[in-house]
């Protein structure tokens, strides 16, 4: 249930915290997949790229950037057996970036979630990527950013740019490669890459001092904005597509998807064009839809009459530090929550108590005790300081604002705003539940 009390947690309230079995999770995770007997090796080779953004995500929230190159072998190729890409030694793994850069597919300008061979910069074996497709590309390309190599002669900006665009179709909405699906999460993939490049073009309402040049822009973000609206529900929710049933993960998409399109006003006043979907409140509906997503655990769910799942931690967090609206949930539980499914063995983050952790909720874990202050408090107690997450992209805040990126937000009641979020555009909206 919302709640409008003060829920927030002091750091002597907050449980423990195993900072350095995360860490050695994390950095030891590749050798254990890479072994050719590793069942979630097999099963998850298809998504290695999202993969080494959840961890690499990961240790950018435990580490500053220079101990994260170092640990996991970003830019160079590491010297320990303690990278996430590559082979079965340690000696031959080349450096993530350049790993990225082989799983890069010409054929469509976009990347792939992993390539078959061996990465060794020897063009007469060089590897075969896979299908270009927009979730792996824009998990590469925040890689890159974390690399600092954005610029790097490598990136055809022109050529990923021209895949973006080509996956938009006719009605706004976006496929995520050449085959066609379409699903709300493209939209806010495309929308990031896009930002990531700097060509995103803005919608006219936007308020920026450089305004976009409607005829030659790349996609016609008013469509894609509209899509977006289009695919809201009676309960305030998002779903994939028009009509499909509202989820915290694709209301995470289509809320970040507006913040970057700056059209977050869109929640109140409906589709841009023909005013439908209209409701005058939508973004108190939507925040109360997602508070009601707090189970007695604590922990939040995806839908309704589901279990707690760590990952929404970040999905529906995510969402309501956009709309200014954290404080309609209980963070002290959900903070418990979190850190009751860590494992206290071997380290890592699980879904939920007592289940195997993953990297996947083990960077969403952590982001959810990001955006609720939890990191930082347990920094304060520990005597280290823990960077933050920004809820837009997904990307170390101090790395959003070298870059420049610059989103959309709503202001909490009373018209404060977390500093994390100063870097972006701000307007005027939270009211109390």
């Amino acid at each position: 249930m919302a709640t409008t009390k003060d829920t927030t947690a002091d750091a002597t309230s907050i449980g423990p915290f195993y900072d350095a079995l995360h860490t050695n999770y994390v950095t030891t995770l590749g050798d254990k997949l890479d072994s050719p007997s590793s069942y979630e090796g097999a099963v998850t080779e298809h998504l290695r790229m999202s993969g080494v953004y959840w961890s690499l995500g990961a240790l950018s929230l435990l580490r500053d950037a220079t101990e994260v190159d170092k640990l996991m072998g970003l830019t160079t190729s590491p010297s320990s057996s303690s990278a996430t890409t590559g082979s079965n030694s340690s000696s031959e793994r080349p450096a993530i970036v350049d790993w990225v850069f082989a799983c890069y597919d010409a054929r469509t300008g976009g990347f792939g979630g992993n390539c078959s061979g061996t990465v060794t910069g020897d063009s007469s074996s060089s590897p075969c990527p896979h299908d270009g497709h927009l979730l792996y590309t824009l998990s590469a390309l925040q890689i890159l950013a974390m690399a600092d190599a954005l610029e790097d002669e490598r990136l055809d900006k022109e050529a990923i740019v021209k895949f973006v665009s080509s996956l938009q179709n006719e009605d706004g909405s976006f496929s995520g490669d050449e085959w066609g699906e379409v699903d709300t999460r493209f939209s806010y993939c495309a929308l990031s890459c896009l930002a990531l490049l700097g060509r995103l073009p803005l919608p006219k309402w936007a308020d920026v001092e450089v305004k976009t040049d409607e005829k030659n822009a790349i996609i016609d973000i008013h469509k894609a904005v509209d899509y977006i609206i289009s695919c809201r529900n009676f309960d305030g929710g998002f779903g994939c597509v028009p009509g499909a049933e509202s989820h915290a993960g694709q209301v995470f998409c289509c809320i970040g998807a507006l913040s970057i399109a700056h059209s977050l006003h869109l929640l109140n006043e409906g589709n841009a064009n023909t005013g439908s979907n209209f409701n005058d409140r939508g973004a108190d509906l939507l925040a109360w839809w997602l508070a009601e997503r707090q189970c007695d655990s604590g922990g939040l769910n995806g839908r309704p009459e589901k279990q707690a799942d760590v990952c929404y931690s970040w999905w529906i967090l995510s969402a309501l530090s956009i709309m200014g609206r954290v404080s309609w949930i209980n963070t002290s539980k959900l903070g418990q929550f979190i850190l009751n499914c860590q494992d206290d063995d071997d380290g890592g983050i699980a879904d939920r108590p007592q289940d195997m952790p993953d990297v996947y909720h083990t960077f969403f874990g952590l982001c959810g005790l990001s955006l609720i202050g939890h990191l930082e408090k347990i920094g304060d107690r520990e005597g280290r300081k823990y960077p933050e997450v920004d809820p837009v992209f997904a990307l170390p805040t101090a790395l959003v604002r070298r870059l420049g990126l610059r989103a959309q937000v709503i202001s909490e009641c009373g018209g404060k705003v977390k500093d994390r979020l100063k870097t972006h555009a701000i307007i005027t909206g939270a009211a109390t539940p």
